[in-house]
């Protein structure tokens, strides 16, 4: 953030002491971050800037903090904000009174859906929130050649991004087999961040060895897709700026923390990914990760590093992550670094929450270009028939909390020569229909690990493409929750026995909701009860479904043109 020469010229008076400042907080215990000390003091606010640390300050108002710790604005280093559901103002209403004045946000989802309109939506719909949003951008749109996605981002258009101020780097990389193999394109995207002085994000699960070597040589930056102290050691060895994850699917800080150390510190962040509606009004955002670091017996300062300065020096967001004069005042006022609960957050100099509640309006941004997006093929009764050839044939297996799936190979249960669902072997079919009006094309497959007995699931939040997803234990269901979903312009659905027992709409490009978080949430508890009635069995299920499409996840996956197998640095289509 630019500081305009007006506001120099005046910051440099009030810091020496010739002009009083705005807003003196006394009684303050600072958390300085550059320094690795908590100790007693004062701040002196300027506008929207600190102006001075330390006591002997004059200032138009004075607010006495009673002896409450001070901390930096947290920073949340990687998530997608469609996974909230939600519009991003309603994004920003959860998380700014918990302390969160900054995200950095990969718009892929709606990007995958609606190419540069959905970026732009994003950019507009963050404009004037007291929450600084900055975008990557998008890297993989679509992700692989192995999915129908609703738009393309080629080089041009990202190269058009980098331009924006707003925009900090380039998107995960996602290809990481075509990296590795020196695909020319993939190269080219990491060449525009270099050029422009941004990062390259990094996406390379279980990837090790002469491979790893090859994905950071590239100049990728970073990667938050680990899930073991092992892979993560490597990554850090290899350069990486280490993003440990917390989110609504994948849950990896517990196995995580032990590579958070005074050593480490600058190169690890912590990032939500994920999040859903629920989890956002229960436990909140990047706060969630840094209370529970505290809660496991990280020191404060550590885990404040890694919710705030640490991403700030990764992107190059200049005077952000830390408490000293001339930086920008984000600040968190604590009543104890116990439980890390925000008493008053002010953004840019201004107290915008107080004790759990937001103080200002939001505005309301136009949403009209990020709708009708689903545009589903008809299908007929025999939509979700499999032929049964013989012999064993490929199930995706889940793993609760992880993104990961197991390549399965089981027996299936046939009736008149098709594959069906086998509710005793927890066997389910699955399906993958293309929904941006690119023909149609239909996936099918199995899957294990769901719990489902009967009735069926839908779901237009398909990572990364976003088709519609279905899963059931009878076709007649599928199609019932496919069309379901269609009518309402996208969202999930859950159904049996011809009937819809609950649904939630999503009509803002298929992936968020029009209405405040507090009703997305409880929409989704009651699809999650239904469900459950159902028979499924883990926690989550719309957010795990959303990634049974997800083709750059090992192992198997479905897609809109089927099965895709990565193994190690391959990835193809696979048959049943």
């Amino acid at each position: 953030m630019a500081m305009t020469p007006a506001e120099r010229s005046a910051l440099v008076d009030v810091a020496a002491g010739r002009r009083p400042g705005t807003l003196l907080l006394r009684n303050a215990r600072l958390l300085n971050l550059l320094s690795g000390e908590i100790y007693p003091t004062e701040i002196l606010l300027h506008g929207r800037w600190i102006a001075a640390v330390g006591e002997g300050y004059q200032a138009e108002a004075t607010l006495d903090l009673g002896g409450r710790f001070v901390a930096p604005g947290l920073i949340d280093g990687h998530l997608h904000l469609e996974s909230a559901m939600v519009a991003p103002a309603e994004y920003a209403r959860a998380v700014v009174p918990r302390g969160v004045t900054s995200v950095v946000a990969d718009p892929h989802e709606i990007a995958n859906v609606l190419g540069l309109a959905g970026i732009e939506y994003m950019l507009e719909a963050t404009e004037g929130l007291p929450l600084d949003v900055f975008l990557t951008a998008s890297s993989c749109v679509p992700a692989t050649t192995l999915e129908t996605a609703g738009a393309s981002l080629g080089l041009a258009e990202i190269e058009h991004l980098l331009l924006h101020s707003r925009i900090v780097g380039v998107a995960e990389l996602m290809n990481f087999p075509g990296i590795v193999a020196g695909a020319p394109t993939e190269l080219a995207k990491i060449d525009l961040a270099e050029r422009y002085s941004k990062v390259a994000d990094g996406h390379a699960p279980l990837l090790s060895g002469t491979g790893l070597n090859a994905y950071f040589a590239a100049g990728v930056g970073s990667d938050h897709e680990v899930s073991s102290v092992h892979e993560g050691q490597e990554k850090l060895r290899r350069g990486a700026h280490l993003m440990i994850r917390e989110g609504s699917a994948a849950r990896n800080l517990d196995a995580l923390l032990p590579l958070l150390n005074a050593q480490t510190a600058d190169r690890i962040s912590f990032v939500t990914d994920d999040r859903e509606p629920p989890d956002l009004i229960a436990d909140g955002g990047v706060d969630h990760l840094v209370r529970r670091a505290l809660a496991a017996g990280v020191s404060p300062l550590l885990a404040l590093r890694a919710g705030s300065l640490s991403t700030a020096r990764y992107f190059g967001l200049g005077r952000r992550g830390a408490i000293a004069p001339g930086w920008l005042a984000d600040l968190v006022v604590l009543e104890d670094l116990t439980g890390f609960r925000a008493a008053m957050v002010f953004k840019s100099g201004e107290l915008v929450a107080q004790d759990g509640r937001l103080l200002q309006e939001l505005p309301t941004a136009d949403d009209s270009s990020v709708r009708g997006t689903v545009k589903l093929p008809a299908l007929p009764p025999d939509a979700f028939a499999i032929p049964y050839e013989g012999g064993l044939v490929r199930a995706i297996g889940l793993v609760p909390g992880e993104l990961l799936t197991r390549a399965l190979a089981v027996e299936p249960a046939v009736q008149g020569g098709r594959i069906v669902a086998n509710a005793a072997r927890d066997l389910v079919k699955m399906a993958v229909i293309e929904r941006h009006g690119k023909g149609g094309g239909i996936g099918l497959g199995l899957l294990q690990g769901l719990g489902l007995q009967r009735g069926a699931l839908a779901s237009t939040v398909g990572h990364d493409s976003h088709n519609l997803i279905l899963v059931g234990a009878d076709d007649a269901d599928m199609r019932l929750a496919a069309e379901t979903v269609a009518s309402m312009e996208g969202g999930f659905a859950v159904v049996a026995g011809g009937e819809v027992l609950a649904k939630l709409p999503l009509p803002l490009a298929g992936l968020m909701s029009d209405r405040p978080l507090s009703e997305v949430a409880a929409g989704l508890k009651h699809l999650e009860a239904a469900a459950r009635e159902l028979g499924v069995t883990i926690a989550s299920p719309f957010m795990a479904l959303s990634f049974l499409a997800l083709p750059v996840i090992p192992r198997l996956k479905l897609t809109d043109k089927g099965l895709v197998l990565l193994d190690g640095e391959r990835m193809e289509l696979v048959s049943l």
